[in-house]
């Protein structure tokens, strides 16, 4: 599914309202305060405290171009504040693991190059077919890469890091909205990277950047955080599930073996996708220049 939607866009290249129930939760946890920002150290990420609180997870039928893996909306209650990364894990924040570890990243990666997408050899999260620096995603990073930087962060913190559930994710990107993006009914290419050659429920045509930008590049949402819309593609920790069974308290759905859930579109997707309840899965061992993850940490009481 998500290939194909890929190729779509690819091609396109070469061619030119249910929300929160109430006032968001705040609470104190260990002396941390919604809002608050904290590293554990000095080549920890940014951590921004979100507070807990209810919201409608998925789309309304009435939603632009929503899918129908998106409903039926629900009611989830996230019960207790935890904290979120405040960017997606950058290159530099990436390499420090890997370089302490010797941790394996492949020598393969999906890419988008010369217009034309396909798995390249030579590829890594250091080489990713366009040029980056360290403050840009990491990008070419599987799931098991990613658990494996926050087994590694948890160990060398003593914190309980981890990746966000698929409800912890959206709540975090709505960030108290009930429209399709944080910043409303539209997004444009100053508010977030996506394929600006497309438009969404009247937007303008914006820029298309070919890349993925600095994390920070864009203004925070509601909850302090960057780039919940756009830049990259984000493993979560649930697999492709049905809203029908799905948790209510923002537990993720897990399963021995599955398609694991990307959320918030990316550098190389249509602003669609970047749509708070947008849902897509993968292979979890796929690697590709359009996906990176960010970290969430519970909070001691």
């Amino acid at each position: 599914m998500r290939r194909a939607f890929l190729t779509a866009i690819c091609l396109g290249l070469l061619v030119g309202v249910p929300g929160f129930s109430g006032p968001v939760g705040a609470g104190t946890v260990r002396g941390f305060n919604p809002g608050d920002a904290f590293q554990d150290c000095d080549i920890c990420p940014m951590m921004v405290v979100v507070p807990s609180g209810s919201f409608m997870m998925g789309s309304p039928q009435d939603e632009p171009e929503r899918g129908d893996n998106e409903g039926p909306q629900r009611q989830v209650t996230i019960s207790k504040p935890f904290a979120v990364g405040k960017f997606e894990i950058t290159v530099d924040q990436f390499r420090a693991f890997v370089e302490e570890t010797g941790h394996s990243t492949g020598n393969k990666c999906f890419t988008w190059e010369q217009n034309i997408w396909e798995e390249r050899q030579g590829r890594s999260f250091l080489k990713p077919g366009f040029d980056q620096v360290g403050s840009q995603p990491v990008v070419c990073v599987n799931r098991d890469d990613a658990t494996a930087y926050i087994a590694w962060l948890s160990t060398r913190t003593g914190e309980a890091y981890r990746l966000l559930s698929e409800a912890e994710w959206e709540y975090s990107a709505r960030a108290g909205t009930a429209t399709p993006f944080s910043t409303g009914a539209r997004i444009s290419t100053d508010q977030a990277n996506f394929v600006g050659d497309y438009t969404y429920n009247g937007s303008k045509k914006g820029q298309y950047r070919g890349k993925t930008t600095a994390v920070g590049s864009f203004s925070a949402n509601g909850f302090g955080l960057h780039d919940m819309h756009g830049n990259v593609w984000e493993w979560v920790e649930d697999c492709f599930g049905d809203y029908k069974t799905a948790p209510i308290d923002g537990s993720a759905q897990v399963a021995k073996s599955c398609d694991r859930v990307l959320r918030g579109g990316s550098w190389l997707y249509t602003p669609r996708s970047l749509r708070s309840a947008n849902r897509d899965k993968l292979q979890p061992d796929n690697r590709d220049s359009t996906i990176g993850f960010r970290v969430a940490r519970t909070l001691t009481p």
